[in-house]
């Protein structure tokens, strides 16, 4: 297992290398380039990257081609970023199924989210289907009731406000006159 470190500068070589690719990078071969992982020797000498390109094989080919050609520019990059003594060697490596075992994790995960889904909708029938209606009608009679109830103290609580107010304004009008 790599030291914290080496996951750090493994961390840091896949992002410059992506937005580099990305922004930077104008080789008309280089294409649909998902940078995949990066694995770094202990001496910070030579990194693996391992890219997966969308396309036939000759697509995969040309965009590997255009890669190494663009190794310098890219290395330049990393030695920007990575500011250490030395600038680890780049190697690209193609992965070719690995759009395949993408599709079928995110398979996975579909099939995952439908069961979800299907549970949860399985839950709300359950819930529509419930005979508690005629309960939930007698409890809404009693809310009713209990709101009419607390309007009354609202109005006489008001009346008793509005009073104190008053004596707030006079107090007011009092100070805002002009001594003579």
């Amino acid at each position: 297992m790599p030291s914290r470190r080496i996951e750090k500068v493994n961390r840091a070589i896949l992002e410059t290398l992506s937005a580099a690719i990305l922004f930077d990078l104008r080789d008309p071969r280089v294409k649909n380039v998902t940078i995949l992982n990066v694995e770094t020797t202990g001496d910070i000498k030579e990194s693996k990257v391992r890219v997966g390109v969308r396309g036939d094989a000759k697509v995969q080919s040309l965009t590997l081609h255009g890669l190494d050609s663009s190794r310098g520019f890219l290395q330049s990059k990393i030695a920007d970023r990575l500011q250490t003594k030395s600038t680890p060697i780049l190697k690209f490596i193609l992965e070719p199924n690995w759009l395949d075992h993408l599709s079928a994790t995110s398979q996975g995960f579909q099939e995952a989210a439908e069961t979800a889904i299907t549970t949860d909708a399985d839950l709300a029938d359950a819930a529509e289907g419930e005979p508690d209606s005629e309960d939930d009608d007698l409890d809404e009679d009693e809310d009713d009731d209990l709101d009419e109830e607390d309007g009354d103290e609202d109005e006489e609580d008001g009346d008793e406000e509005d009073g104190d107010e008053d004596e707030e304004d006079d107090d007011e009008d009092e100070e805002d006159e002009p001594t003579k």
